[in-house]
């Protein structure tokens, strides 16, 4: 089961995080997400545990509560859309901007 672990402190080990789950059951792995450019923490990552019923467990569990003076969001991690948004090359919308047509609208 993967699971999302949010409003983590920038300070935060991986270790530290596989401690607080560890205690309801095996951790598999610990990710937290990084900027690809800067390299800094970005102040949330995932965690796996092969169980669902531990995972679930740790959310129930840790949803709230405080490591490093920050109280944790924790939630079953949803799953990437195909669609993540973009597509769009911007601008001011659409027309036709053939050469009789730019004469008539300028």
């Amino acid at each position: 089961m993967k699971i999302y672990v949010g409003n983590l402190s920038y300070d935060v080990t991986e270790e530290e995080v596989r401690q607080e789950f560890s205690a309801f059951g095996a951790v598999e792995s610990v990710d937290l997400i990084t900027d690809r450019y800067s390299g800094r923490p970005k102040g949330f990552g995932f965690v796996e545990m092969p169980s669902v019923s531990e995972g679930q467990a740790a959310i129930t569990a840790l949803d709230g509560k405080t490591l490093r003076d920050r109280p944790l969001k924790v939630s079953a991690a949803r799953p990437r859309s195909d669609n993540r948004g973009g597509g769009s090359y911007g601008g001011r919308g659409g027309g036709d901007f053939s050469g009789g047509d730019r004469q008539r609208r300028y």
